[in-house]
């Protein structure tokens, strides 16, 4: 299982417009190309020094392959409409990350 994490620090201006496009617009876009089963939309709740609310959205794939064909498929023209819509007012990492071992605490 392969892990697409994107890191999104954005500007406390734009905070509520922009939760409301990730969780009702951006993340279901992502979602419908297929190449991804689920997502995670984590608040970091550490503050950062250059101000503003971070977040860390998680996409689950099946595999590398399929992450790259959605890197060349279908991230450009998502990766625009934020870009356009926020600007300078958003910074993004992303990471890639593979599930080695998952462990559950068995509560009786």
């Amino acid at each position: 299982m392969i892990l697409y994490n994107v890191t999104i620090n954005i500007d406390n201006s734009v905070h509520d417009i922009w939760l409301n496009w990730m969780q009702e617009k951006h993340i279901p876009e992502v979602l419908s190309t297929g190449k991804f089963s689920s997502a995670r939309l984590i608040k970091v709740l550490i503050e950062e020094e250059m101000g503003g609310t971070t977040y860390a959205i998680q996409y689950t794939t099946d595999s590398k392959d399929t992450l790259d064909k959605y890197y060349i498929e279908d991230a450009p023209r998502l990766r625009e409409e934020g870009v356009r819509l926020f600007g300078d007012k958003m910074v993004a990492f992303r990471t890639e990350l593979e599930l080695v071992s998952e462990f559950w605490q068995n509560k009786n």
